[in-house]
């Protein structure tokens, strides 16, 4: 009787926290965001992971990938039992090693993944079934995915990293993790982990989610005054423009490189991630200290950000200054150049070069740019008087024969108007007429 009881109290609690959280979810729908309390629906479920992933990092910590992936890095399963579930890593080494080369610290990495601040919901107006959540920092996305999702980002992992590395400023976005965590009488759960596109967020005034089509492609906009956050869509976009400037040729070649990636991995349905930010006036000049900074962040190649971050000398090598990377207008190396302990710049003898050096050949062979001197530089673009978050998301969808006959019904429903589902080689090209057409 005692069992029964006790039986029926926990599920009277779970469906009292459903209802709370449903009132919650109408309450706050239009936010975009809300912290997970105690009295959350997925409050147990985040406090698991916030433990079973910091054991998890905890292990790529104590067990450095080496210098070299080999095969049995990507199929690597790490199981970890703890009180009430079982946490397990996928691909682990891979993963340690792609996050080594964008330089992050596993120390800082661990600390936002289970810190003891609650983790954010994201409820998103994207017809997605999976759960979202963010590190309290907003640094990181962690979502739920399905089993054959999982499995198709494994298989292609190593594809990814590999153009990643062959082009370390692309815009998809950065994969950090692959997890699933089990619990008693409940359905394995799989989730990656993401770094935030719109990061930070503090001054961003617009988002948008782009596919370069028409239906279902409108979001309707927040009444003005109403701090709520919504992501808006293509046709939203309309009248607007990103305005780069110089930068404009980079980033349309950037987007063709990158959607040729997967146009060959037969995937379509992605978005392109844009968000406004209006630059302040001190942002607007940069001095000559903070050019060599952003230099050597720029174009050191894979790792990068990891060895920009060492203090003391600037090498020859990783010091090219580039008024123009793209058009190679004017080069110069420097000859010397010491950095003192607060990173400033102490001394610097330039001697220009009227032509370009191997290393400005690898930059623009792997269409390299100055990154901002920024957070989140990979995914940020400064214009003329606007900084843009972007990024390329949702790379799960294959062109699977389900997704052909739902093109054949779409051609019916909506003809003559533009819809997403359609085969990968055109899904390409048609986002890079829009970013063609949307960018100055």
């Amino acid at each position: 009787m005692a069992n029964a009881s006790g039986s029926r109290m926990s599920r009277q609690s779970s469906v009292m926290k459903r209802k709370s959280f449903w009132r919650l979810r109408q309450q706050w729908k239009l936010l975009g965001l809300f912290e997970i309390d105690q009295e959350h629906e997925f409050h147990d479920l985040t406090c698991m992971l916030k433990a079973g992933l910091k054991a998890a990092v905890q292990d790529a910590i104590d067990n450095p990938p080496l210098d070299v992936l080999t095969e049995a890095d990507f199929t690597a399963v790490l199981k970890q039992a703890h009180e009430g579930f079982e946490m397990r890593t996928y691909a682990g080494p891979a993963f340690a090693f792609f996050r080594r080369s964008l330089g992050m610290s596993e120390k800082e990495y661990q600390l936002s993944l289970s810190s003891e601040s609650a983790y954010l919901q994201f409820i998103s107006n994207s017809k997605s079934k999976a759960d979202f959540f963010l590190t309290n920092n907003k640094g990181f996305f962690l979502k739920t995915q399905s089993k054959r999702e999982i499995r198709f980002l494994l298989t292609h992992l190593p594809k990814y990293l590999q153009h990643l590395e062959r082009y370390p400023h692309s815009l998809l976005v950065k994969f950090l993790g692959v997890h699933s965590i089990i619990t008693a009488g409940r359905k394995k759960k799989y989730f990656i982990i993401m770094q935030s596109v719109f990061y930070p967020d503090e001054r961003i005034t617009e988002r948008y989610d782009i596919k370069g089509c028409q239906v279902s492609r409108w979001t309707e906009p927040v009444p003005e005054g109403r701090q709520v956050i919504v992501v808006l869509k293509d046709l939203n976009f309309e009248g607007k423009a990103i305005c780069l400037s110089h930068q404009r040729s980079w980033f349309i070649r950037q987007v063709k490189l990158d959607t040729q990636f997967l146009q060959g991995l037969n995937v379509l349905d992605y978005s392109l991630l844009v968000a406004f930010q209006p630059l302040h006036a001190d942002e607007l000049s940069h001095n000559f200290a903070s050019i060599i900074t952003r230099t050597a962040k720029s174009v050191d190649g894979w790792g990068c950000h990891q060895r920009a971050m060492v203090p003391g000398a600037i090498s020859e090598e990783s010091a090219i200054l580039v008024s123009d990377l793209l058009s190679g207008a004017s080069v110069y190396h420097t000859c010397e150049a010491a950095v003192d302990g607060k990173g400033n710049l102490q001394d610097v003898s330039l001697r220009s070069s009227p032509e370009s050096s191997p290393e400005l050949s690898r930059a623009l062979a792997q269409n390299r740019r100055l990154l901002p001197n920024y957070k989140n530089p990979l995914h940020v673009i400064d214009g003329p008087e606007q900084r843009y978050f972007v990024g390329i998301i949702d790379l799960f969808t294959v062109y699977s024969l389900r997704k052909r006959l739902e093109h054949l019904w779409k051609c019916i429903r909506y003809r003559g108007q533009t819809f997403s589902t359609v085969c990968p080689t055109q899904y390409a090209r048609r986002l890079c007429q829009w970013v063609e057409t949307h960018t100055l």
